[in-house]
């Protein structure tokens, strides 16, 4: 999910209704795709490890931009490199911390850095302190031109029609008019989170309907926990594709898609087709678990697209799934089927270390 002028990337969390129910973006890269074998990822992955829901920002200058879910949930991080590659041995710097008491916390999750209108902002979820199970997504900004430095002013709550259970916020532009996409729980729904797109009046507010573009509803989307959550959006060959995470925070983990005509009016549920079938998935030949969570960027060539994800490297997990720090960000091509629909593959194998 990039941002109007900032490459394609694009971002899970498990959503628990404890006790009672549980309560960008991108700017497609111009061009035409290119159909890049996803089975050959020139990368060494995993590409940062212990670091979940990874986001990439690509900035107008080509410096990559870099933040994810620490496993202590505590803070929020940044990283930068003129490579991708160069993302692994990176200085990794504290830009945030979450608050002793009170809103945000606890459960610092899914952020993801964003470029609008000459200022920073990042997207992230987080809960009070005393009641770690209410989340909400939340929004900082800084007015520098390097997010390393300046001021991350607290821009509030990120408002939208219940209080309830959201997280996972990405933004993206399409023909001129900036969107949020989010996951979120429905009062009276029997599930945990559905997918939900609005108009934005700002960047920290939205404006005009928000409406559902999907619910769990398939088997594989119901393993555990009934989630559809980490949206992320990508631009190519007349459409807009977005992808999402399903099922309970373990091997079970995948990711479904979201197809929609680009001249074709994203706020109409009625225009976005459901893949019935799960298009990333586990894999016990290549060892990876639970592949989810993504974000698009593009290469070091400005052209040939590029997936992030996370996933673990084993399949039992002992207690809680949260509570496990070994979900790793990964990285491989993107490919493109003749249709113009993107070719995931499967989750490449981890490779030896060794130079970029």
């Amino acid at each position: 999910m990039s941002r109007d002028h900032d490459l394609p990337q694009v971002p899970s969390r498990r959503l628990l209704l404890k006790g009672a129910a549980a309560a960008g973006g991108l700017t497609a890269v111009p061009g035409l795709a290119h159909a890049a074998s996803p089975k050959a990822a020139p990368y060494v992955n995993p590409l940062v490890p212990h670091r979940a829901d990874p986001h990439i920002h690509r900035h107008s200058d080509g410096t990559y931009y870099f933040t994810a879910t620490a496993p202590e949930y505590d803070r929020i991080i940044l990283r930068r490199s003129r490579t991708l590659g160069g993302l692994t041995t990176a200085a990794e710097s504290v830009i945030w911390r979450k608050h002793a008491t009170g809103n945000m916390g606890a459960h610092i999750w899914a952020p993801e850095i964003h470029r609008i209108g000459g200022k920073w902002y990042i997207y992230f979820a987080a809960a009070p302190a005393e009641d770690v199970w209410a989340i909400r997504i939340w929004v900082l900004e800084n007015a520098n031109a390097d997010p390393f430095k300046g001021t991350w002013v607290e821009r509030g709550q990120l408002k939208t029609q219940w209080e309830t259970f959201s997280l996972d916020a990405t933004t993206f532009t399409h023909r001129g008019t900036r969107y949020l996409s989010w996951a979120q729980h429905e009062p009276g729904m029997a599930n945990n989170t559905a997918l939900w797109l609005s108009r934005m009046a700002d960047p920290w507010t939205l404006t005009g309907p928000q409406v559902r573009l999907s619910t769990p509803e398939y088997d594989w989307e119901c393993i555990g926990y009934k989630v559809n959550e980490g949206p992320s959006v990508i631009a190519r060959n007349g459409r807009l594709f977005m992808t999402y995470s399903a099922s309970a925070t373990d091997a079970n983990y995948c990711m479904g898609l979201l197809t929609i005509a680009a001249d074709a009016d994203p706020m109409n549920p009625a225009n976005w087709t459901k893949s019935p079938t799960p298009v990333f998935t586990s894999n016990d030949t290549t060892k990876q678990y639970g592949p989810g969570h993504n974000s698009f960027t593009v290469a070091e060539d400005g052209r040939t697209d590029v997936l992030l994800y996370h996933a673990r490297p084993y399949k039992e997990i002992v207690g809680d799934p949260l509570n496990d720090p070994n979900r790793h960000t990964r990285i491989q091509t993107l490919g493109w089927h003749p249709d113009g629909t993107p070719d995931f593959g499967i989750p490449v194998a981890d490779t030896a270390k060794e130079s970029v």
